[in-house]
């Protein structure tokens, strides 16, 4: 019986939650305390205000903002970027307010990106970084440490497209391990200096941020000391978002049992850490030198746990890229990829080859060019904050025109926040490594805005037929030519506008069989739930049939139309060749050619699929 409570237990969802949300915020104690106290001075003063800042934006950011507002803005229990603004399009009438959204929208998204890159890198290097405190590794190199973290990376990328539906189960208890022995150690350390407790005030936060006399050892002049602090106190809430983000994969309730207890073990470790500085004011890699001081034999397993967990942390955070990206190419702002499900249980278990490989090569160079933890953290925080402050404003959007004018109140002085925050990040990291995150986040955003306009005139381009017009040429075709036994497919977005392709096979090629069925894919603003059906017959030999199906669903085209007893003998498609004289479409036609076809992408098969070819200047 207590064997299987505990694998109850085990496999409950705060359990799962731990594992696959709570990896990158649950590792930044590593080196959050070791970046800071780095260029500033460890007197009890800064020790306590830092400890103070650290919890109160825990609660500030990821309690209030994403626990208690951002997780009951949401559509079928998800959450995330995409989904506030689906969210906001139900509430918002102006559509400069709701242009506005879009684009926030759209910056905060690329973002969470280009700050997933660096997760990986700087929560590796860290953990492999407390190799030095074992003596007989005490001369190891910093090249050697870069090398470790590479080997542990290419491990890592090169295994996400088995899936982890099976390990995955076992990443909430080694996460559970982790956090209740940051808890334990911060605990330890406590009893030798009590008098850190104090932190828990926000008068030490406060004061900090406001003195303007402390001996530092660094260029930076005194009255902005405390301002650039806060550029890497952030890097203690990143991960944050990943509570708003991942919500659909665990549900509301699970991830909000689960940070209670994070919140708990994070608070005790980073106050012992604090307790532990005051007696070891030279202490560098504080967090490390702790666990060793408190015993030399528990450390080299300590070690692993902590590299252990710094992959499940960059695990989930690949994980979570893939499933936004995902959510990006079914709500059509992202071009097609090619999307393989690993599991056959969890929609969210994906594999996107281009995003994984592009993810890994920029891993791989952070770590190579920054070398350290320390160098890396000046590239970390950056994105990060940005995606709160946005986030943040569409938060406090959503209030206003809910006419909850308290919370909107409260969201306001959280923008505040997360703005000085990255204010903060803007004027001390972007020339220090931040652009780094910042040319990443670039890359989707400029997909995103080009992909997105590109569509929007393409579809303008279209010589699209009225249905009536097309029916009154068809209903003539049907009659006075011979058929080709059995069912054709097409493919259409709306029936009342008939593609160029459709009338190119039917009428110039006259290539008609004796059933053809029109398929239209409709996406839902919802993200589960899928609903099929035939219309009534458009006439003699033509049929229309619609599918409606959440924007994360998996949509097998073929499965479901064998419930309805179809069994298509060709499939047409349009190959859209995008023509333009316009640097910009240009590109996106570029993006277009090297994005698998509408029929790949819903593994129509190969033998059956018969492309027609649309040239389209734009």
């Amino acid at each position: 019986m207590k064997s299987e409570g505990l694998k109850n237990f085990c496999e409950s969802n705060p359990m799962k939650a731990l594992g696959l949300v709570f990896g990158d915020i649950g590792t930044s104690p590593i080196y959050t305390l070791a970046v800071i106290f780095a260029y500033l001075r460890p007197s009890i003063f800064n020790i306590l205000g830092v400890i103070s800042l650290i919890i109160w934006t825990l609660i500030v950011i990821v309690s209030v903002q994403y626990v208690w507002f951002a997780m009951n803005i949401s559509e079928n229990n998800e959450g995330g970027t995409i989904i506030l603004r689906s969210v906001l399009r139900k509430v918002v009438k102006s559509a400069r307010e709701m242009a506005f959204i879009t684009i926030i929208s759209y910056i905060a998204l690329s973002l969470l990106i280009g700050d997933s890159v660096i997760t990986p890198a700087i929560s590796i290097l860290s953990a492999v970084e407390g190799v030095a405190l074992i003596p007989a590794f005490s001369t190891i190199s910093t090249s050697l440490v870069v090398f470790i973290s590479v080997v542990i990376a290419i491990f890592l990328f090169w295994f996400q497209h088995k899936g982890t539906d099976k390990i995955g189960k076992t990443f909430g208890p080694i996460m559970f391990v982790w956090f209740i022995t940051l808890g334990i150690t911060g605990v330890i350390s406590i009893f030798y200096n009590p008098v850190i407790l104090k932190a828990i005030n926000p008068y030490y936060a406060m004061v900090f941020i406001f003195h303007i006399n402390m001996n530092v050892r660094s260029a930076v002049g005194h009255g902005l000391i405390s301002f650039f602090v806060l550029s890497d106190v952030i890097l203690s809430a990143t991960g944050g978002e990943a509570l708003y983000a991942d919500m659909g994969h665990i549900g509301r309730e699970p991830i909000r049992k689960a940070w209670y207890f994070v919140f708990g073990t994070l608070v005790l470790s980073y106050i012992g850490q604090g307790s532990f500085m005051v007696d070891h004011l030279k202490s560098s890699n504080v967090f490390f030198q702790m666990i060793y001081e408190e015993s030399h034999l528990l450390y080299i397993p300590f070690l692993f746990l902590s590299i252990i967990a710094t992959v499940i942390a960059s695990q989930a955070v690949i994980s979570g890229i893939f499933f936004i990206i995902y959510q990006g190419i079914t709500t059509r702002i992202l071009p097609l990829l090619k999307v393989q499900y690993t599991s056959d249980k969890m929609q969210s278990q994906i594999y996107i080859n281009l995003a994984n490989w592009f993810l890994f090569i920029c891993v791989i160079l952070i770590m190579i060019v920054f070398r350290t933890s320390d160098n890396i953290a000046m590239a970390y925080g950056l994105a990060v904050s940005g995606t709160m402050t946005f986030t943040g404003i569409m938060i406090s959007i959503y209030f206003y025109h809910e006419r909850r004018f308290i919370l909107f109140v409260s969201s306001i002085f959280i923008i505040f926040v997360d703005a000085s925050f990255l204010i903060s990040n803007l004027l001390f990291k972007t020339l220090k490594g931040g652009y780094v995150a910042l040319l990443i986040a670039l890359v989707p955003f400029l997909i995103i805005m080009i992909y997105t306009k590109g569509q929007e005139k393409l579809y303008k381009a279209y010589k699209l037929t009225d249905i009536d017009k097309f029916l009154k040429e068809y209903n003539e075709l049907y009659k006075s030519m011979p058929k080709i036994k059995g069912s054709a497919l097409f493919f259409a977005r709306d029936i009342n506008k008939i593609p160029y392709y459709i009338t190119t096979t039917l009428f110039e090629n006259n290539i008609i069989y004796e059933n053809n069925i029109i398929v239209s894919i409709h996406t839902k603003n919802i993200p589960y739930g899928i609903e099929s059906k035939f219309e009534n017959d458009i006439a003699p030999g033509l049929k229309h049939f619609i599918i409606k199906a959440g924007y994360l669903e998996i949509v097998n085209i073929e499965n479901i139309l064998r419930v309805y007893n179809v069994n298509e003998k060709v499939i047409f498609y349009g190959i859209e060749e995008v023509v333009s004289n316009n640097v910009i479409w240009k590109i996106f036609a570029i993006i277009k050619k090297l994005s698998p076809s509408f029929v790949r992408f819903y593994n129509l098969p190969a033998e059956k699929i018969h492309g027609i070819l649309m040239r389209i200047e734009i």
